[in-house]
């Protein structure tokens, strides 16, 4: 909106002519988000408190993790409101709006910032009581007790799952018909692609389906997601501003992407839209995200991927949210086939809560492989 107001001024103005630079409107969308959330960071979580929206730990998970997390109970949640507005102001401000891969990714991330409102305001307002005696595969959100612990309801796993394939449908369908590229780039080969066709519309729902569950399961431990979210986006940042120049993507041999390095923006917004709340989302936490942000934010960084043909490396950038989900997949299937347990308890970070790391070491050893994870995603450029 800012581009478009004051970059025409720049024939009687020449400071305006910054407004050109990508860079420059990047910077200022990170810091604008950063401040946003600041400013209103404190609001949203006295509001929050007074509303009573707030943790639930009693979830009849397992009685161990219950009593690691108590001190977290009535904790204010649904803090991902503040980083999706942030983002999306910031985004709105300072990007070319007028570019179509921008409403792409926004209309993304606002969908699935619907759906994990809808999770998250039911669990607020929806508490049932769990009677069935069951048994607890070590797997986060599975009964241990046979007593009546309360438990919140919220969207069924299929509802979400829903969701995210109908998004992945619409997107999957506005970018063939779009005519965007359908090949699937192989990171580290040069030249080596598969043209995906008709699988392609699959391929789309499997990428947000899977980023967006991905950093639903990584939070749950304060700053944990949101810390990696940030160094994720930092390395998108700078693979859209180089997939969206022209000279950059032929001298890498990557493909240039028409429009997308005013994703650098976007991404950048999420950089200082998730500083601003790791502000408050820090050990220890006063503020939790929830769903409504978890889950919008990795269908956002799917979107992204997809948009400049990353796919591949959301694997190796998003290592961490791919080890997560793994261990809730192979605990849940090997207990089911074999009745034994391959971790203590999943996702990961818990299983290294009951292996007795202090919770703030976990989730700065994390960040660190993160940040390694990030930079050897950019190493991908020059190694082919």
């Amino acid at each position: 909106m800012l581009y478009h107001l004051l970059y025409p001024l720049r024939d009687f103005i020449s400071v305006f002519n910054v407004f050109r630079y990508i860079t420059f409107r990047a910077a200022m969308a990170a810091l604008t988000a950063f401040v946003l959330s600041l400013i209103f960071g404190p609001w949203l979580i006295n509001k929050l408190k007074i509303l009573k929206i707030e943790e639930k730990i009693n979830k009849a998970d397992s009685q161990k993790l219950d009593d690691l997390h108590h001190h977290k109970q009535s904790t204010p949640t649904m803090g991902g409101i503040l980083i999706l507005g942030t983002v999306i102001i910031s985004t709105l401000l300072w990007a070319d709006i007028t570019q179509q891969c921008i409403w792409i990714v926004l209309f993304s991330t606002v969908w699935l910032g619907l759906t994990g409102f809808a999770d998250d305001y039911l669990k607020q307002i929806n508490p049932v009581r769990d009677r069935t005696p069951k048994v607890s595969d070590g797997c986060l959100r599975q009964p241990v007790s046979n007593g009546a612990k309360k438990k919140a309801s919220g969207l069924s796993p299929m509802v979400k799952l829903t969701s995210q394939i109908i998004l992945g449908l619409i997107l999957g369908m506005i970018l063939i018909y779009s005519q965007h590229n359908v090949n699937l780039e192989i990171p580290f080969l040069k030249g080596v692609n598969f043209d995906l066709d008709g699988l392609y519309v699959l391929f789309v729902i499997l990428v947000i389906a899977g980023s967006s569950n991905a950093v639903n399961l990584t939070d749950g431990l304060d700053g944990l997601a949101i810390g990696i979210v940030v160094m994720v986006a930092i390395a998108f940042s700078i693979l859209c501003y180089v997939s969206g120049n022209i000279k950059l993507s032929s001298y890498l041999l990557i493909p240039y992407i028409k429009g997308g390095g005013e994703l650098t923006i976007f991404c950048s917004s999420i950089i200082g839209a998730g500083l601003g709340f790791l502000w408050f989302n820090c050990y220890p936490a006063t503020i939790f995200m929830g769903d409504v942000g978890s889950l919008a934010l990795g269908g956002a960084i799917g979107t992204v991927a997809l948009l400049i043909k990353k796919e591949m490396l959301l694997i190796i950038v998003g290592g961490i949210f791919v080890l997560e989900a793994l261990s809730v997949i192979l605990q849940v299937g090997t207990y089911k086939l074999t009745k034994k347990r391959i971790f203590k308890i999943a996702p990961l970070h818990h299983h290294f809560q009951f292996l007795d790391w202090p919770e703030n070491k976990i989730i700065v050893r994390f960040w660190i492989i993160a940040g390694l994870l990030a930079l050897l995603t950019l190493v991908t450029l020059k190694i082919r």
